[in-house]
């Protein structure tokens, strides 16, 4: 029986590999028929190497390649490791599938900027800032998943926040207290939410789905009754960007995460502070226990009930800094449903980083990428249609999710109301 058990693990990882092999070698004849092809010799690809604003960092020149050549390099690289897998396979295909998927998007890149100039450490930039309100909302998620409480209401508690974000701002002049407000208003939100969800064991996603809606028809109302009537209700500045001394010299690297606002860096430190907080503390032990088994915690005497209102609370809290972002921290005035679903692409994220912190921010960049890439593309004037280049953000959440389906395990016990015995 284990011979003929192992001979089948044999089998399966096989075809896995074979199939991970066609994948590249069908990613390789994507570079070759859509770029390669259309790509005349003699071309050059300038990828700018400083953000085109004043900064503190080392100057780099250009980095300059050749079209043509490096678009049949990395069609040749994919083409590599996929006879690589089909042949001789490997335990670990993570690394390769790495590679290949940074060799198309360079590719991608250097046939969308062939003949012209594209500045790469500010899309770096961009697609880090426009990640923020959405690895924000993934902690969010993080935070209430792993108390086993589903939150599909973080849009709706972002949008909310945005909104109180502008009106206290412009009312106080005051942007720390626009700050606060904007948590405080979507912990209110979040407390909702638990009392629904814990108290009341209402179905988390129609709790959630409802506090969205209300939020996105009290703030539209509300904008359109106050805010574009009377302007100077919606005109509460933005934080200032800080360089930070030293860290902001770094070529590249320093442009691209050290000279940017303050909401920026409390998001950095929210990373390490959750992770810490969630797999090296006794309160993260709490958790992540009521997550997965909360009988078993509760036979513990941990309270599952308690464990759960704080966390949703503080989820509520993190979103709200992530409302706040898309005021007071990038554009300096509210404007209708402007999250344009950033908390439910923060859902995606925190399910493609497994729940997480770091999985969760490092998917919040790659969705970031995304939303800068479509704004870059459409300054190039590629041959998109510009439709096509709106919908690349949330094109890349539906594949990303449809790549994790059935591999991200999600804490046993989330969504599922708990009766204490």
């Amino acid at each position: 029986m284990a011979v003929a058990a192992r001979n089948a693990e044999l089998v399966i990882a096989r075809r896995r590999h074979i199939g991970t092999g066609i994948f590249f070698l069908l990613v390789a004849l994507l570079i070759l028929v859509f770029f390669v092809r259309t790509t005349p010799a003699g071309l050059d690809t300038a990828f700018g190497l400083n953000p085109g604003r004043a900064t503190t960092a080392v100057k780099l020149p250009d980095l300059v390649l050749p079209s043509l050549p490096s678009l049949w390099f990395l069609a040749a690289v994919c083409a590599f490791l996929g006879g690589w897998q089909i042949a001789k396979g490997s335990r670990s295909t993570g690394w390769a599938l790495g590679v290949v998927a940074f060799a198309f998007v360079a590719a991608f890149l250097i046939w969308a900027a062939r003949g012209k100039s594209m500045n790469l450490v500010g899309m770096l930039s961009s697609s880090l800032l426009r990640a923020i309100p959405i690895a924000l909302g993934a902690f969010c998620g993080i935070l209430c998943e792993r108390a086993a409480v589903i939150n599909i209401a973080i849009e709706g508690m972002m949008l909310t926040a945005a909104f109180v974000a502008a009106w206290i701002g412009s009312i106080t002049h005051n942007l720390w207290i626009a700050l606060m407000a904007a948590m405080l208003s979507s912990a209110f939100l979040a407390a909702i939410l638990a009392v629904l969800s814990i108290k009341f064991k209402v179905d988390q996603i129609v709790s959630g789905t409802v506090i969205n809606i209300f939020a996105t028809g009290l703030t539209s109302y509300l904008s359109a009754k106050f805010l574009q009537v009377y302007q100077n209700l919606n005109n509460p500045g933005i934080f200032k960007p800080i360089s930070l001394p030293l860290l902001s010299r770094i070529p590249i690297i320093g442009p691209v995460f050290f000279e940017h606002n303050i909401i920026v860096y409390i998001t950095f430190l929210l990373l390490i502070l959750i992770h810490v907080m969630l797999f090296y503390t006794r309160w993260g032990l709490r958790t992540r226990a009521v997550g997965e088994h909360p009988k078993a915690a509760d036979t513990l005497g941990v309270n599952v009930f308690r464990t759960r209102y704080i966390n949703v609370i503080l989820g509520g809290l993190v979103a709200g800094i992530g409302g706040a972002f898309f005021t007071i921290g990038s554009v300096g005035r509210f404007d209708e449903v402007m999250t344009a679903g950033k908390g439910f692409i923060g859902l995606a994220a925190m399910i493609f980083g497994k729940w997480t912190p770091f999985g969760a921010f490092g998917s919040s960049i790659i969705f970031g990428f995304a939303d800068s890439l479509q704004t870059k593309l459409q300054i190039l004037q590629v041959p998109i249609p510009s439709e096509f280049l709106l919908m690349a953000p949330y094109l890349v959440t539906m594949v990303v999710l449809a790549g994790v389906i059935g591999r991200a395990v999600p804490p046993a016990a989330d969504g599922q109301p708990y009766e204490k015995q």
